[in-house]
């Protein structure tokens, strides 16, 4: 008896398959069951709130996806603040004050984040720009006609070269 390898044509393992690539970019939440609040509406506006807050030391996770400790303690420091009766805005207030607006991951526009929010289209602008200039600059080359003694020397190819007589079609068979 031969054994033979799975069937790679078989819907369990493309459904298994498909499985796999679905968790393997599901987003990691790091929230700890120990931090979790009990009541559900407090954990709903902690979660709210903490998935816009950036995680200082990954910069690029908001904290719920973070593992880091400085993270937990945001977490942490959030449902405090939010058992205490802070409202979000108080929350959120208190946690720019005490780490900046650089803890948003959306930070708001006003005058310390303008080169923030405007510096890609200013860096857009001015690449048009240049491969515009660049454009512009390269000119066409200008056709120009022969010397005269490129003209004799044409003449004098021309007439060292046979005429070729086009072939003629084979005939067709019947």
């Amino acid at each position: 008896m031969m054994l033979r390898g799975p069937n790679l044509r078989s819907p369990i393992l493309h459904s298994l398959i498909l499985l796999a690539a679905l968790l393997a970019v599901s987003p990691v939440i790091a929230v700890e069951p120990d931090e979790i609040l009990p009541d559900p509406a407090l954990e709903a506006r902690a979660r709210s709130i903490s998935a816009g807050l950036r995680c200082l030391v990954c910069q690029n996770q908001s904290i719920d996806d973070s593992n880091a400790d400085l993270a937990r303690d945001l977490r942490l420091l959030v449902r405090e603040r939010l058992v205490a009766g802070d409202s979000d805005r108080e929350v959120l207030d208190f946690v720019v004050d005490r780490y900046g607006t650089f803890v948003l991951l959306q930070p708001p526009l006003d005058r310390s984040t303008y080169i923030l929010w405007f510096a890609p289209f200013v860096l857009a602008l001015v690449g048009a720009v240049l491969i515009a200039a660049q454009i512009v600059r390269r000119k066409p080359p200008v056709a120009q006609g022969l010397t005269a003694e490129e003209e004799t020397q044409l003449a004098r190819i021309l007439a060292e070269t046979p005429a070729e007589v086009p072939a003629e079609p084979p005939e067709e068979r019947k």
